[in-house]
């Protein structure tokens, strides 16, 4: 312990320190962190280069921070032969507790499709590069939009450089452009018609399957946030549930992962169907013969959510046994919206009872279906001239 203290002792010598503080109030943390440090350190050119840290909740974490942070520049701080890989790893570890786990999870997918770039030095770094790789997503199978989702994880890497690290991409950023297909067909969607869904839905004999394709499919909800749902979530006097958290798997290695849902406006209460408060108050009464529960039991599963790989089984059972087409888990909530438009909800309201931010976002995913009621708009001002 006393080498470290010395070796740390020497760094800060190395170093500007602008010492640990307490932030002004205003930008205290929701939980109350309030100590921060900063410093300037030269790399081995010279450069100098600025780092503010994140808060803390007492002056001593911010102390041991600080020497923690000294202490790892050789390792992982900023160098002249810095790779892009490591870059990556920087990025990564800047951004653990400022997103989501379902956004560091997308990181590490997306970093398989940028390993080309690995090896290279950021300071080599290059237009040619990245015209490279550009050709070589474009001999993929991927669509457009996943490989922009490749570009965006690309470019935030870039900026988390050029922010924290002071690197600068000026030649190779401003020439740098997102991929666009001109050619590409949409992705037809896949949804089951209100018919489909009876005839699949006619083959199920457990009422917590039954329950929980219902809910699917009467109520939009993303796979996540049907295995999220507790008792407290649903309101039987008024026929409504609300979603408030998410599921996901853990690219960590834990079983699953409680979030919050994708966006703020995926926090939403919506009326349900009696069929479905019919099968819900039917699937309670069952869960309640079960030892040790309680309203925060998981309405779909117990002290724990449904696996994602029970639901898809099931669903494929019951669509052979149903004779129906397959669709995917995630297709229900295409089925709803269809369901929705064809029955005559307007557009703001689909948007609300799916949680879309955007009534955008509804209309380019759904415009299609939309088609039949333009029909009906140009008959009405057909009538009105004959």
């Amino acid at each position: 312990m006393k080498t470290i203290f010395i070796i740390w002792q020497i760094k800060k010598k190395e170093c500007d320190i602008m010492a640990v503080r307490q932030v002004p109030e205003k930008n205290w943390t929701k939980d109350g962190r309030k100590w921060m440090f900063e410093v300037r350190v030269k790399d081995m050119n010279g450069k100098q280069h600025h780092y503010r840290s994140k808060n803390y909740f007492t002056r001593k974490e911010a102390i041991q921070a600080e020497k923690d942070y000294l202490l790892g520049i050789e390792d992982k701080g900023i160098q002249s032969d810095m790779t892009f890989k490591e870059l990556c790893d920087l990025h990564f570890d800047y951004q653990k507790d400022k997103v989501k786990v379902t956004t560091l999870r997308n990181y590490k997918k997306r970093r398989d499709h940028l390993k080309m770039f690995d090896d290279i030095k950021v300071k080599e770094l290059n237009i040619n590069h990245f015209e490279k790789w550009k050709r070589d997503m474009n001999n993929t199978d991927l669509a457009t939009r996943t490989k922009n989702d490749l570009y965006k994880y690309l470019k935030s890497v870039l900026n988390y450089g050029i922010k924290w690290h002071d690197l600068t991409f000026n030649d190779m950023y401003k020439k740098m452009t997102k991929f666009d297909n001109p050619n590409e067909l949409p992705k037809e969607m896949e949804f089951w018609t209100y018919e489909e869904f009876k005839k699949f839905i006619g083959v199920e004999t457990d009422i917590l399957f039954k329950a929980l394709f219902e809910t699917l499919y009467y109520c939009g909800l993303r796979s996540g946030e049907v295995r999220g749902l507790n008792w407290k979530d649903i309101d039987f006097k008024n026929k409504e549930l609300t979603v408030r958290r998410n599921i996901v798997v853990n690219f960590e290695g834990d079983k699953y992962f409680i979030t919050t849902p994708k966006t703020k406006s995926s926090c939403r209460t919506i009326p349900m169907p009696d069929i479905l408060v019919e099968d819900l108050n039917t699937l309670r009464k069952y869960q309640t013969n079960y030892y040790g529960f309680n309203e925060d039991w998981f309405v779909f599963g117990n002290y724990e959510p449904i696996t994602k790989s029970k639901m898809r089984d099931r669903k494929n059972k019951n669509c052979k046994l149903a004779n129906v087409k397959q669709i995917r888990i995630h297709d229900f909530r295409h089925s709803c919206a269809s369901l929705l438009i064809n029955n005559g909800a307007n557009i703001t309201m689909v948007a609300k009872y799916l949680g879309h931010t955007k009534i955008d976002e509804t209309l380019n995913t759904y415009s299609h279906m939309f088609k039949g009621k333009l029909d009906n708009i140009v008959e009405t001002i057909n009538k009105l001239n004959r």
